[in-house]
């Protein structure tokens, strides 16, 4: 069925390992019979409904499907319980969309673009380490190194918050454990309060993507996990073209950590580096700037692909 946007976009569904995911399909506004699909999701904590349809829409404008989807336990997919970040389930949704685009109707199987942001900058690079059918993946302020992000955290909030973070993640853990309901805590707050992220900008930041249904929580035994996810160390495996963007100010997703992770992939890399913080690349200006260097990165990807120029 197609929702009332201003560009077409069907509601579908597929399944991750029998759970039930949640997609947007906005298929390309050119008249092509076989078009390149861009893969998105979003990052910690955030659903499709959280701006990420203002990128889709102009994806699609440009001649691309665009597949968006909720990971499973957050927002329309289905998952019990309710706001629960595990990042091998988080994968396994990336790799059924993935597989889920490739049976799109007017999809080129072979032209298949992941784009990530924060948490999911990390994953869409994962992803690209063992899929090597992809064209090429983008990421937008990637969380590359969860170690580094980790001491971003001990840096503005302190040892006391960390510790507090931990604390309540091990309650969640026992809970979980004796198969009790999750001890949630809060994904963003102002400084000096208790939740995932406060920086200075990330209250702010969030709730200017945010819609009105989006839950400020997430399940606290992932805070156990996140220092230990890095994919930064499947640089080296990554053979499709690549454009890390980078945000220079950012507190969330050191960006010194994502250059780090451009220069280490082996030539096929791009890096683009943006004096703003985490949040700013969702919006205004800098939306804008950041778009145009994926569609521009995207259409090169595509031409070496093809061997031809668009």
């Amino acid at each position: 069925m197609a929702s009332q946007t201003s560009t077409i976009r069907y509601e579908l569904d597929f399944f991750s390992t029998g759970t039930r995911c949640s997609a947007w399909h906005y298929p390309s506004q050119l008249e092509q019979q076989s078009s390149p699909c861009i893969v998105m999701a979003h990052g910690l904590g955030g659903t499709r409904e959280c701006g990420l349809a203002p990128y889709a829409e102009r994806f699609a404008a440009e001649g691309f499907h665009v597949l968006v989807f909720d990971y499973r336990h957050f927002g329309d997919s289905d998952g019990q319980p309710r706001q629960l970040l595990k990042v091998p389930y988080q994968l396994d949704d990336w790799r059924a969309a993935i597989d889920f685009a490739r049976q799109l109707k007017g999809v080129n199987p072979e032209q298949i673009i992941l784009w990530g942001t924060s948490f999911s900058g990390g994953h869409v690079l994962s992803i690209a380490a063992e899929d090597k059918r992809l064209l090429a993946v983008s990421a937008q302020g990637p969380m590359v190194d969860g170690r580094a992000a980790s001491l971003e955290i001990l840096k503005y909030a302190g040892p006391i918050h960390l510790s507090k973070l931990t604390s309540c993640g091990l309650i969640d853990q026992a809970r979980a454990n004796i198969g009790l309901s999750p001890l949630y805590i809060p994904l963003i707050a102002k400084p000096g309060k208790l939740a995932a992220m406060t920086s200075h900008d990330s209250l702010s930041g969030y709730q200017a993507i945010t819609n009105p249904g989006w839950r400020n929580e997430m399940s606290a035994r992932t805070v156990l996990v996140l220092s230990l996810y890095r994919p930064i160390k499947k640089a080296k495996k990554i053979r499709c073209p690549a454009l890390i963007q980078a945000c220079n100010k950012d507190t969330v997703a050191p960006a010194k950590s994502a250059v780090k992770m451009a220069k280490r992939m082996p030539g096929m890399a791009s890096l683009k580096q943006y004096d703003i913080g985490h949040f700013d690349i969702y919006t205004g200006h800098d939306f804008d700037v950041a778009i145009a260097d994926q569609l521009a990165f995207y259409r090169t990807a595509l031409q070496n692909s093809l061997g031809l120029k668009l």
